[in-house]
């Protein structure tokens, strides 16, 4: 079907197909930097895996370099329409330099500013609280060991920071998001003071205020993890509870709950008590396994929600996964795509009739409209914004992605 026939028919619905295309192109997705490496980063390597983190497969072609993520980075965002931002965990360093976590600094990362700035995008930041000797024992801002807590305090401290002059340097602020893996294997006797320890070291860590046209701080809980199974320390009631109190915007990542929890539905009940949101779209399988997102009903109804509920000026929307057994760079282009088509179909709904229908108690009207919408004929809409931005789609698509994986499979 041609775009000016799918534009008529979205018409007859009261739909107008060239608002939602213009809307569309206004939303960022901020694109994560460790899908393309299998979250190894770039810092000397201490043999430990502290914090539970892993990422499974061995397809070819992982970026061993700064150089070589920032090539594969380039390649998937002139696959996707639209301009976007990128999420950097601590870890990706670039510099000749060994600093310590708790002695990160700015300069570190500018060759990625430097970068961004070029393309045109957007940073954000995460301070890594895993993959060292130091998270070890799953414990990180909450552990009992103060020497330990003040350690990662202070690496929070430095990501603040440097998120903060990542903002500042490219116009945009950067979110910088605190996920810590603490937790227990087995059933705590006090999990209070575990949490007490946490939210203290939260409170050292955020203290200093830093400029919000610059940087947003953002907190991240988790039902649980390898290692943490019985016990994580912070909850989602937990970070609800501080995000609320301090003033932060809360992470909602959708591979952090029970996999039969419905994550959208918990945006307009944390968005009446909370300022901005930030999601990490993910897929969960089981459990935390933050395989590469579909175009299923959990995305979908995310993207209602965020369309309906009228939370896109709001919300920071992320993606967080990591799968090594496929193309890493198809894993973003088709992820991060598919975020964007659920967004686009979220935005051709006829919200005005459907809202109307459900006001009035008449949910067999609801129930018609919304089982009918779904013949109508999306792709050749998102067809006409993919052509407008330049980028391939369909079978053209599929042959880029095909022909770059081929030129990275020689990598060691």
């Amino acid at each position: 079907m041609s775009y000016e026939s799918a534009k008529a028919q979205f018409a007859d619905w009261g739909v107008d197909t060239e608002a939602a295309l213009s809307r569309l192109a206004t939303i960022p997705i901020s694109m994560h930097c460790w899908q393309g490496d299998d979250v190894v980063g770039f810092e000397p390597k201490s043999g430990t895996s502290g914090g539970g983190i892993q990422a499974t497969g061995n397809h070819p072609g992982r970026a061993r370099t700064p150089a070589e993520l920032r090539a594969d980075l380039d390649f998937a965002y002139s696959m996707i329409p639209g301009s976007h931002r990128l999420n950097l965990h601590a870890i990706y360093m670039d510099t000749d330099e060994t600093p310590g976590r708790d002695e990160i600094e700015f300069r570190h990362f500018a060759p990625w500013v430097d970068w961004a700035r070029e393309a045109g995008i957007g940073l954000d930041f995460n301070p890594t609280f895993f993959a060292h000797e130091k998270a070890d024992d799953n414990l990180t801002l909450s552990h009992p060991d103060k020497g330990i807590r003040d350690f990662w305090v202070e690496h929070g401290c430095r990501s603040r920071e440097i998120a903060a002059e990542m903002g500042k340097a490219l116009g945009s602020p950067a979110i910088n998001n605190v996920w810590v893996p603490d937790g227990y294997k087995d059933t705590p006797i006090d999990r209070m003071a575990a949490r007490a320890r946490l939210e203290a070291s939260l409170d050292d860590m955020f203290s200093e205020p830093l400029n919000a046209a610059h940087m947003l701080d953002a907190v991240e809980s988790k039902l649980f993890g390898i290692g943490v199974e019985a016990c994580t320390v912070g909850s989602h009631e937990f970070y609800l509870g501080y995000a609320i109190r301090r003033r932060t915007l809360l992470c909602l990542d959708m591979g952090h709950f029970h996999p039969t929890e419905n994550i959208a539905d918990k945006l307009s009940a944390c968005a009446l008590s909370l300022g901005d949101i930030l999601l990490h779209v993910s897929r969960p399988m089981r459990w935390d396994s933050d395989h590469v997102i579909l175009l299923n009903d959990d995305i979908q109804a995310m993207a209602n929600e965020l369309v309906s509920a009228d939370l896109l000026g709001r919300t920071h929307i992320g993606l967080d996964f990591f799968d090594a057994t496929i193309s890493r760079t198809a894993a973003w282009v088709i992820g991060t795509r598919n975020m964007q088509k659920a967004l686009l179909r979220a935005l051709l709904l006829p919200l005005d009739r459907l809202k109307q229908a459900e006001t009035a108690l008449d949910f067999s009207t609801r129930f018609m409209l919304t089982e009918e919408l779904k013949d109508m004929p999306y792709g050749a809409v998102w067809q006409e914004f993919c052509a407008r931005m330049e980028r391939p789609e369909g079978m053209a698509l599929i042959k880029e992605l095909e022909g770059y994986q081929a030129s990275v499979a020689g990598r060691g």
